[in-house]
């Protein structure tokens, strides 16, 4: 049921930022001539490779799954043992790339802001800041549930199918959030 309700609340999340988009490519259309001199501000090679530690941060987070579903919370070797990590050391993984990814983000507003394009200077900032903003809380709420699961491996004794739900649907919300900034950053950073 949990993965159920999961995949139904992410439909709906699915919608907010189909409307997103929606917005978007309307005022896009609207102010084109906008578009063409505020999209030169964009860092494409640095948000290319934030885009890429995000989905990376997808890879570790399977892979923190396919441990969980074998009931295997934490590394039964030393650290250094990649291959005996649990699902604990994959997900802090995880946590570490999506947490480079918002910092990234707020990296690229601070230039934006130094060169004058602020939350309410034209429709191009805007937007920008509304649909990659909206993304970032996304992401961070992501970052939430990710301690919350990680934090979880440290009150159990014995790692049930009821505690490996929870890190599954965790990650259905986690590749969402990737997928949709795969649609953002096409949209955004290559559709200039």
């Amino acid at each position: 049921m949990v993965s159920v309700g999961t995949i139904v609340w992410l439909s709906s999340e699915l919608m907010f930022f189909a409307g997103l988009f929606a917005m978007y490519f309307t005022i896009r259309a609207l102010e084109p001539d906008l578009w063409a001199e505020k999209t030169q501000l964009l860092n494409v090679p640095f948000a290319a490779v934030n885009t890429t530690i995000l989905v990376v941060s997808s890879v570790w987070c399977q892979l923190g799954v396919m441990k969980a579903e074998a009931g295997q919370k934490a590394r039964t070797g030393s650290l250094l043992q990649v291959g005996k990590w649990g699902m604990r050391e994959w997900y802090v993984l995880t946590y570490i790339f999506g947490a480079i990814f918002v910092s990234g983000q707020v990296v690229e507003y601070a230039e934006l802001v130094h060169e004058g394009a602020t939350f309410s200077s034209d429709a191009w900032s805007s937007v920008f800041y509304l649909t990659t903003g909206l993304h970032g809380i996304h992401v961070t709420a992501g970052l939430l549930a990710f301690l919350l699961i990680i934090g979880r491996t440290f009150t159990t004794k014995h790692y049930s199918h009821q505690q490996a739900t929870g890190a599954v649907v965790t990650s259905y919300y986690w590749h969402f959030v990737d997928v949709v900034w795969i649609a953002l950053f096409s949209a955004i950073y290559l559709l200039q």
